[in-house]
């Protein structure tokens, strides 16, 4: 991945409403992006109360700094309806900040990620090579 900004992997998020009774959640968002095509899924949460988390499918764009994608809520779920998105991507592209908004609400979010250097993946991987197992006796064959 060379371009910082392509939003591939594990981002970890928190959005908040601000047209109704305050209300936050988090989330996890799983995505791929493939020639600023961005695809994935969203977890989080349930906090109508009818089930544990609620799933939800990611479709959108990103374009050099910005990102907008629709979160679809699974219909088999305690919602059904989506949600568009639209935010900023940080020059590291560690963070994405923006708003979302359907039917007349809206709010903001929040999602960030780790991002590792090479230097820093190379000397874990030192690290961990460095480690020796000693064992007490022969292994028992299963």
């Amino acid at each position: 991945m060379s371009d910082p900004r392509d939003v591939s992997g594990v981002w970890y998020g928190r959005y908040f409403a601000s047209s109704w009774e305050v209300e936050e959640n988090s989330f996890i968002a799983h995505l791929d992006e493939a020639g600023g095509a961005v695809g994935g899924m969203i977890t989080e949460p349930d906090t109508t109360g009818v089930e544990d988390i609620r799933r939800a499918f990611v479709t959108g764009t990103r374009t050099g700094a910005k990102l907008r994608f629709t979160k679809q809520y699974d219909p088999a779920g305690a919602l059904a309806h989506s949600v568009a998105y639209a935010g900023t991507i940080s020059a590291d592209g560690t963070e994405v900040s923006g708003e979302w908004r359907f039917s007349g609400h809206h709010g903001s979010f929040v999602m960030n990620r780790e991002a590792f250097s090479v230097e820093e993946l190379d000397e874990e991987a030192a690290v961990d090579e460095d480690i020796v197992i000693e064992m007490d006796g022969p292994i028992a064959p299963r």
